[in-house]
């Protein structure tokens, strides 16, 4: 595992994109694992930088989200369908039809996720797959319990998760219940992982995930088991990491 810590936020969002547009280039019809939350939103503006100057191309690539709100309508303001489209998908040169995000608002929810899983299959492996983490150590919205599912699958959200997300709403009511995610063990099939971390609230859970017990109370420790993962952190995030 390849942890790096960064002192300027604009060091880590251009690591971020470098990583990325290596891969676009050496693999043009690259199979990139994508996700919403502020932690790429700096990577994926370097990245349209870097297509607005034709120093990269996501012409041929294809992309698949991690999740989506269960009934959130695709044109509102927060599903993840529009963050998407906001911060990255409208301002570089992929085809929209290559843009793969699930349906929350589809009427047979496990049929989807079914859906979705084959739809990996079938155009994967992922080659880059881009994560956050949650102050709970979840990952996609795989969050901590006894157990977890290791495919695509409906969620229910944890009220400590709602809150966390409670501040791109009006009110905590409208933060949906549920949602669809990759299980861990779709995320982990991932021929790379790039995981994201900025912030001193990140600090104590990038600690128990990349130092600690491999746990299912903690998802993203199992990314320890995982052969090739780089983790950017900003100097607060990476408090407790000694490199």
């Amino acid at each position: 595992m390849n942890i790096r810590i960064f002192e300027h936020e604009e060091d880590l969002n251009v690591t971020g994109a470098g990583i990325i547009t290596s891969l676009l280039q050496t693999k043009p019809r690259a199979v990139l694992g994508l996700a919403t939350g502020s932690s790429p939103v700096g990577i994926y503006k370097q990245l349209i930088a870097m297509v607005q100057k034709d120093l990269v191309s996501f012409a041929q690539a294809s992309s698949f989200n991690l999740d989506e709100y269960v009934g959130l309508p695709a044109e509102h303001s927060e599903s993840y369908r529009s963050f998407m489209n906001e911060q990255l998908f409208h301002h570089i040169d992929i085809d929209l039809d290559k843009t793969y995000i699930p349906d929350g608002n589809a009427a047979d929810l496990a049929q989807e996720c079914e859906a979705y899983e084959q739809r990996l299959e079938d155009r994967g492996p992922v080659d880059l797959q881009i994560l956050g983490i949650g102050h709970n150590g979840h990952i996609g919205f795989n969050e901590p319990g006894t157990e977890l599912t290791g495919r695509t699958h409906v969620v229910a959200l944890k009220e400590e998760t709602r809150k966390a997300n409670a501040r791109f709403f009006d009110s905590l009511d409208q933060v949906p219940t549920q949602a669809i995610t990759m299980g861990v063990g779709t995320i982990l099939k991932a021929k790379q992982i790039l995981l994201i971390a900025r912030g001193e609230e990140k600090a104590e859970i990038i600690r128990q995930a990349f130092m600690g017990p491999i746990t299912t109370e903690c998802p993203a420790s199992l990314l320890q088991c995982h052969p090739n993962v780089v983790v950017l952190l900003d100097r607060a995030a990476g408090r407790w990491v000694k490199n």
